[in-house]
């Protein structure tokens, strides 16, 4: 399966802005703009990359027996020398990834290099309102904020009757207030929607709950999150008031998925399958379920970890390794099609059922 590291320019804004780690796209944004200074792996940053490791797993991952297991396999190849030959940072972050995937098939989890120095492990709680992101954000990020989609790519009307959302990421719900009630407002006309998330790489669980919100008619409880590092479960609910106005829960909503909806755009497609609120069409999607974040190994390494887990009250599990498998499969190229002639037929279907009732 392909990795994305460059993905398109609303998923580079996630890396920059600090949302929850999603894809292996947490990567310095300067690495991808201007050249990037040679880096030689010698002996000592070899062996401080997989020492650091080892000890993030232990106190991180969701799953300590399995970050146990992994400890048992790199020290074994440790010893055995099969990274002493390996000089270069990429190559090496590479093997490294393969390793751990040999252990825990966790999608969200991999290891990382940058040729310029990794900046340090965030301390204290993620910022939760956007004056707080404001304080705490690098000037590029605020920029890129300013001028970036947030993930909206359109906002369409199909027909005169359905509408069409496109994400291709969910942001920090923060910044997300305004743009999805600017979307929802054009949209409130519509008697049905496809919500497009084939190219969707992730996010952030709120920005999810701030979307799913607009679906439904009443409060809903939505998915836990288990983490492990306080050994609680934060039950995610819909939110009581929105900018915008409420799609509301009767009208019906077409999710289009494929290989490349990713994380976040997973959870929401799952949350609204499992709520019975949409019809999932298209592929199975890529699998990767638990929440990450990235850990500091060293000066060019890190590593992205997963340390909470998601967890459905309705479904009592998640897509880990599985994915979100649609209510109707097609081709990602002709899900949208599809969903649109569906979405017709039913709405013609229940004006005729109105009509018959008068």
């Amino acid at each position: 399966m392909k990795k994305k590291w460059i993905v398109i320019p609303s998923l580079l804004l996630l890396s920059v802005i600090g949302a929850a780690a999603t894809v292996p796209l947490w990567r310095p944004v300067a690495d991808r703009v201007w050249p990037q200074p040679e880096v030689i792996v010698d002996s000592a940053m070899r062996t401080k990359t997989v020492d650091t490791l080892v000890a993030r797993l232990n106190s991180h991952y969701v799953f300590p027996d399995k970050a146990k297991q992994i400890e048992t396999v790199l020290r074994q190849r440790q010893q055995a020398g099969k990274y002493d030959g390996i000089t270069d940072g990429k190559q090496l972050a590479m093997q490294l990834t393969d390793d751990l995937h040999g252990v825990a098939r966790d999608l969200h989890m991999t290891v990382g290099f940058s040729p310029r120095p990794v900046p340090p492990d965030r301390v204290g709680p993620p910022p939760e309102t956007k004056a707080e992101w404001e304080r705490q954000a690098p000037f590029v990020a605020r920029v890129m904020a300013r001028f970036s989609n947030l993930g909206v790519e359109k906002v369409d009307h199909l027909a005169p009757r359905i509408g069409y959302l496109q994400l291709s990421g969910f942001p920090p719900h923060f910044l997300m207030l305004e743009k999805y009630a600017a979307a929802m407002d054009e949209l409130a006309d519509t008697d049905g929607l496809i919500v497009d998330l084939r190219d969707n790489g992730g996010g952030g669980p709120q920005t999810v709950a701030l979307l799913v919100s607009y679906f439904v008619d009443g409060r809903t409880r939505l998915n836990d999150i288990w983490d492990r590092e306080t050994g609680a479960s934060i039950q995610h609910w819909t939110l009581d008031k929105l900018d915008g106005k409420r799609y509301g829960g009767k009208k019906p909503v077409m999710i289009l998925v494929g290989p490349d909806t990713m994380s976040a755009g997973e959870d929401f497609a799952y949350t609204m399958q499992a709520l019975k609120r949409a019809t999932v069409i298209g592929e199975p999607t890529w699998g990767g379920a638990h929440p990450a974040r990235p850990f500091r190994l060293g000066e060019h390494f890190y590593a992205v970890i997963p340390s909470r887990r998601t967890i459905s009250p309705i479904t009592n599990s998640n897509w880990e390794g599985t994915g979100v498998i649609p209510d109707i499969a097609a081709k990602p190229d002709q899900a949208l099609e599809m969903a649109r002639d569906l979405l017709q037929r039913r709405l013609q279907g229940g004006a005729a059922l109105a009509a018959a009732g008068q």
